[in-house]
């Protein structure tokens, strides 16, 4: 894993790590110098090799280092800077721009979860760039030092994208066990998730649908007409690499049309409980109806109240109000049975 240290994981020019590809069968280790150097001596005569460079952003020195050195395209530069850091492949001067996002996903979706990588992809370097250290790209470092081998420089994105789409096929597999889960107990009416944890798990759904699904309008453009330096071969699996993408994103919107299921299917439930809550109580304030009316009658402190003197008369008090509660019981049992 990257080492963070007092130059933030990166060298004094910013750089985490640096690769030549296409002198030697495995990738050549390089540092900043040497890829400055390669860059400026053997870059345009070389068609077959390329250099990949990773930096870490943190560094003030990498932008620096970049403006100067990489001659990178503008739009670069606009999209470390820009608000938006959606998911999204473009061609901006001959080059393809990308933007990554890497999840560290607990269902909780905080902003730490979440670090962004920003791609340039020419045909003989590749510039990568983050604030905070990524798991996927990690993964294709690790990759390249074992000796895999990458054909071209729009490989090593091709690659990037897969273990994209590899991270949201394990967070769909994990949300379908979870509700799968749910919807078993539920079917079993023995519910323990509430609407309010399948509500938070739909939003975190949502959000990394709406942050990872690549953006179409871009992508068409760019698979319709990519550079001329891009072979067939690239063309062929960038376009499977997307979509690896849409047919995982198609699973994460069925599963929320699940989620939305169930969580109707749960508030039915509450509503069908509320109800009965509610009918018991009636019943009991309509069966207490009688005697309140009249022991308050009784209980007022006036004269001419009946029966007071009667030997008798407690009984009949009491049977008139059993006459009563029995009478609005049946009313009440009888409505109840006429609604349903």
């Amino acid at each position: 894993m990257e080492k963070v240290g007092l130059s933030y994981g990166s060298d004094p020019s910013g750089l985490v790590w640096g690769y030549l590809f296409g002198v030697t069968p495995e990738a050549l280790a390089v540092d900043s110098a040497a890829a400055l150097a390669w860059m400026r001596d053997h870059a345009a005569n070389n068609p077959s090799q390329f250099i990949w460079l990773h930096f870490n952003l943190s560094n003030a020195a990498s932008e620096k280092w970049l403006t100067t050195h990489a001659n990178l395209a503008d739009e670069f530069y606009e999209t470390l800077h820009t608000g938006s850091r959606s998911t999204r492949i473009e061609l901006a001067e001959d080059t393809l721009i990308a933007v990554v996002n890497d999840v560290l996903h607990n269902f909780s979706f905080e902003e730490s979860d979440i670090s962004t990588l920003w791609v340039s992809v020419a045909r003989n370097v590749v510039v990568s760039a983050r604030r905070k250290p990524l798991q996927s790209i990690e993964r294709v470092r690790q990759a390249v030092r074992q000796g895999e081998p990458v054909r071209s420089s729009v490989e090593l994105l091709i690659h990037l994208l897969r273990d994209q789409a590899d991270v949201l096929v394990k967070i769909v597999r994990d949300a379908v066990e979870r509700v799968d889960d749910i919807e078993d107990k539920l079917l079993a009416d023995r519910p323990t998730a509430k609407r309010e944890d399948l509500g938070a798990m739909r939003r975190v759904l949502v959000r990394l649908q709406r942050l990872l699904a690549p953006e179409p309008a871009a992508l068409f453009r760019l698979l319709q007409r990519p550079p001329s330096w891009m072979a067939d071969l690239d063309t062929q699996e960038l376009r499977e690499a997307t979509e690896e993408f849409s047919v995982v994103l198609s699973d994460m919107s069925s599963l929320q049309e699940r989620i939305k299921l169930l969580q109707e299917e749960i508030a039915a439930r509450v509503s069908e409980e509320t109800g009965r809550s509610l009918f018991i109580l009636t019943i009991v304030t309509v069966l207490a109806l009688p005697i309140n009316i009249i022991a308050g009658m009784l209980g007022m402190n006036v004269g001419g109240i009946p029966l007071s003197h009667h030997p008798a008369g407690f009984w009949i008090i009491a049977g008139i109000i059993a006459t009563f509660t029995v009478v609005a019981g049946w009313l009440v049992t009888r409505a109840a049975r006429r609604l349903r």
